[in-house]
């Protein structure tokens, strides 16, 4: 098998092509903007590799990143990669039973970080200790099946677990940079996320080196509408974040400033809803590409410059991927018919796919059905090959004998001028009863009138569909990357 190494494919290319060309700047808070060229990162993050097998790491070893949203955040990651480790990307808002956890779980020998070290850590190394090292000589060789990095899970749903990817990865990225990112050379590239969260690593840092384009990451601004003023002053063409992140741009930023360079933007990590798109786009002119993807395989579904957009679909299947819908009562491995609800599934061969769960056989095998990888998804897909997403198939709530989407309720709540967000659970009341309960976030000051978002919901859902309660909230339970977390909502 050739060797494959992910760092070196994300940036030997553009080291070679365009070495003295600005390829990373992370802008801060206060102002101050560092900037490295193509050429400064890769020397940075051989310096980070280096310093990590001189001190005795080998090929497959875990380590643990846990450090601030930062430049050197990026170089330890990538340097790991690069050394033929296993690095395991951390959130610095856990808890310290929580860092504990991923480092027995992992396994892991070492840790990039500035805090205490978990228990049970061999190797502790800070940015310092991985700054200005000799070039290593004798890197180890990696293939496309080797591991590359292992991921935890959010625990939005349950226990975090590790997804463990290979550096084959890339070429499974490289089918959704052409159907979906529409990234080109040269490409200002600006992602709001935080550098512990796939989203940000694949598609801020991987696929954006991969094509040869900046990336611009930044601190999470104390003001939302900040975004909006960073686009226009980095001349930004592709801007990526969560839905969250154009919702409080929209509430709270100058929507008068004047993008020229933005081309579009992208959206993913959580259903857009239509309402949403409709807002941006009427305000900007700028399109918004939807994906829909998950931990285990990135994202696989998606609109584009060359898909158009439905709202309310994040797409189709992107060229090169085989997505079937499954039946999710039982283990058929023949996909469903157009318009029937079933898993989302994707097959074995894409070459983004984990190479599985980290030390859970038995979970692993709950989510392959033969030549399929169920990831707990439900969606129809219609006709024309467009995906219609409808849920996790544990947020389905099951009321009265029925079986509803929260995500299709939501969106009617949202298309109401009053409502900023949504978020719809079941509230069980008893065994034999559970209630569709709404939680409503206002779009202005204005309380909202429950009475007309009740006449709404009548015009635009049948009956069984319709909340029996709603709630007023100030704000969404959500995780620090924006997802919402729908468990905190119970009753």
């Amino acid at each position: 098998m050739a060797p494959l190494n992910l760092t070196r494919y994300c940036l030997e290319e553009a080291v070679r092509t365009q070495a003295g060309t600005v390829g990373f700047r992370f802008i801060n808070n206060d102002g101050h903007v560092d900037s490295w060229t193509f050429s400064e990162v890769l020397g940075h993050v051989e310096s980070a590799a280096g310093g990590f097998l001189a001190a005795g790491l080998a090929k497959g070893d875990r380590i643990l990143v846990c450090l601030p949203h930062s430049p050197e955040y990026a170089f330890a990651f990538f340097g790991a990669v690069l050394a033929g480790l296993v690095p395991v990307p951390v959130s610095p808002s856990l808890t310290r039973d929580e860092v504990n956890f991923l480092a027995s779980d992992s396994g892991a020998r070492a840790v990039v970080t500035l805090e205490a070290p978990p228990a049970g850590i061999e190797m502790v190394f800070s940015p310092v200790d991985l700054t200005d090292r000799p070039r290593p000589v004798d890197l180890p060789v990696t293939d496309a099946e080797d591991p590359a990095f292992l991921i935890y899970t959010s625990g939005t749903t349950a226990r975090p677990k590790g997804v463990l990817h290979a550096h084959r990865s890339v070429h499974g990225r490289a089918l959704m940079r052409n159907s979906w990112q529409g990234f080109q050379p040269g490409d200002n590239v600006m992602h709001a996320g935080a550098l512990n969260w796939s989203y940000t690593l694949g598609v801020g840092l991987m696929d954006t080196w991969a094509a040869g384009a900046t990336a611009h990451l930044a601190e999470r601004p104390d003001h939302p509408g900040v975004w909006l003023e960073r686009i226009r002053e980095f001349a930004v063409d592709v801007f990526v974040a969560v839905p969250t992140v154009y919702r409080q741009a929209l509430k709270y930023g100058r929507t008068s400033v004047v993008l020229p360079e933005l081309r579009h933007v992208l959206c993913a990590g959580e259903p857009l809803p239509p309402a949403l798109l409709d807002d941006w786009t009427s305000t900007f002119l700028v399109p918004m590409y939807e994906s829909l993807g998950m931990t285990e395989v990135s994202t696989y579904v998606s609109s584009g410059p060359d898909v158009p957009v439905r709202p309310g679909s994040p797409g189709r299947p992107q060229p090169g991927r085989r997505v079937a819908i499954l039946a999710a009562d039982s283990r058929s491995e023949i996909p469903l018919p157009a318009g029937q609800v079933g898993l989302l599934a994707v097959h074995r061969s894409d070459p983004g796919l984990m190479l599985g769960y980290w030390n859970r056989p038995d979970e692993e095998a709950e989510v392959f059905r033969g030549e399929w990888f169920t990831g707990g998804d439900l969606a129809t897909m219609d006709n024309d090959g467009y995906v219609w997403f409808q849920g996790r198939a544990d947020d389905i709530i099951k009321s009265f004998g029925f079986r509803l989407s929260p995500v299709e309720i939501e969106a009617v709540l949202e298309s109401h001028p009053a409502v900023a967000e949504a978020a719809v659970v079941g509230h069980e009341i008893d065994p034999q009863k559970t209630l569709v309960s709404a939680f409503l976030v206002a779009a202005s000051s204005n309380e909202i009138d429950i009475a007309a978002i009740e006449a709404h919901a009548r015009e635009h859902l049948a009956e069984y569909k319709r909340p029996h309660e709603y709630f007023v909230v100030q704000q969404l339970p959500r995780t620090a990357n924006g997802k919402l977390q729908r468990q905190r909502l119970q009753l």
